[in-house]
């Protein structure tokens, strides 16, 4: 989409584009998620207590690990020889509806997020061009950054609040109760656990991402002669900016999983925590060396990728859809 139709939309329609966006990227990503929770769980079961990261490309979330004889879908067995093997074997014997395990209840947590952060994101853009000039390059970098930074401080509280619902099988009484007597033994910040390596991944990602998606975008729409961007544009400039950033980012991502893993390990199992984000880093550093930091590239980019690809082009349809809407409207009064 060209700058001049940015205003041409309301912030409730980009709201609603972004939502239909994050719907859309989850149920195309999760079961790239299911299949590799499930091989995991098939070379190395989960315990009791214990805790993995499940994504629906858009928000990592943590998911803990029932009792031995619960029927969570990551502990159904199968005996996958791969990715390919495991997609084909879990429509097969347990039905298509299987690949979308653990969707719903985060998606709670995705959506508001998502609608934060992309609707900051153009409002905060908007604003800044009229004081800085439409083509001023710092205008992505800094709204990318607050913007991330104003939906993850939003929704920490409440995704640390989801995990321990789903662990205890609280009533929304037991969890008010919980709630207020850890705020009364640890103050208001312990709600906070865990924000800064989820920060310090997600904020200098999206200052990269933006800066790198609109360049990309203007460049492809000076190549191709199109007066404004299109679905292949936004689907292919958001797939090669989603990767540079997930590439650089990939230390703080390693980081972020420990991190959220020991904080709710120590929790839960009393297992004590590193002290700090860098002290995880230099944890991993001791021992798996530097390249410990960057480990899992490929499941990183095979969903960082296509998430950032079909997000950001349904997201600027949906906007392109709004704004004919809005056109149309007013000439019509």
């Amino acid at each position: 989409m060209s700058n001049s139709n940015f205003s041409k939309t309301t912030s409730i329609q980009q709201a609603i584009a972004s939502c239909c966006g994050a719907i859309i990227t989850s149920l195309f990503v999760t079961p790239l998620d299911v299949v590799k929770t499930r091989l995991q769980a098939q070379s190395n079961p989960f315990p009791k207590g214990k805790c993995f990261v499940y994504s629906s490309g858009l928000m990592d979330h943590m998911c803990v690990c029932e009792s031995g004889n619960s029927k969570g879908w990551y502990k159904k067995n199968g005996h996958f020889n791969g990715t390919l093997d495991a997609f084909v074997k879990i429509i097969k014997i347990e039905g298509i509806k299987s690949l979308w395990s653990g969707l719903p209840p985060t998606l709670i947590m995705t959506l508001p997020t998502t609608v934060i952060y992309f609707t900051c994101y153009d409002q905060l853009s908007e604003a800044l061009r009229s004081r800085l000039g439409k083509d001023n390059d710092h205008i992505p970098i800094v709204a990318g950054s607050l913007s991330r930074f104003g939906s993850v401080t939003v929704v920490s509280p409440l995704e640390l609040i989801r995990t321990r619902m789903q662990y205890r099988k609280l009533s929304y009484k037991q969890l008010n109760m919980c709630i207020s007597s850890k705020v009364v033994r640890d103050g208001w910040l312990s709600l906070w656990r865990g924000w800064s390596s989820t920060v310090l991944r997600d904020v200098p990602f999206s200052a990269m991402y933006w800066y790198n998606y609109e360049r990309f975008k203007k460049m492809m729409c000076k190549n191709l002669g199109a007066h404004e961007s299109t679905f292949f544009i936004a689907f292919t400039s958001g797939a090669a900016s989603g990767s540079i950033a997930a590439v650089i980012t990939l230390p703080f991502d390693v980081v972020k999983t420990h991190r959220q893993t020991e904080l709710w390990e120590s929790e839960t199992l009393k297992i004590p925590q590193s002290a700090s984000t860098w002290a995880v880093m230099r944890k991993i550093v001791t021992k798996n060396g530097i390249a410990g930091l960057f480990a899992g590239i490929g499941p990183r980019l095979f969903k960082v990728a296509p998430a950032c690809a079909i997000m950001i082009s349904t997201y600027e349809y949906g906007k392109s859809f709004f704004s004919h809407l809005n056109e149309k409207s007013n000439q019509h009064p």
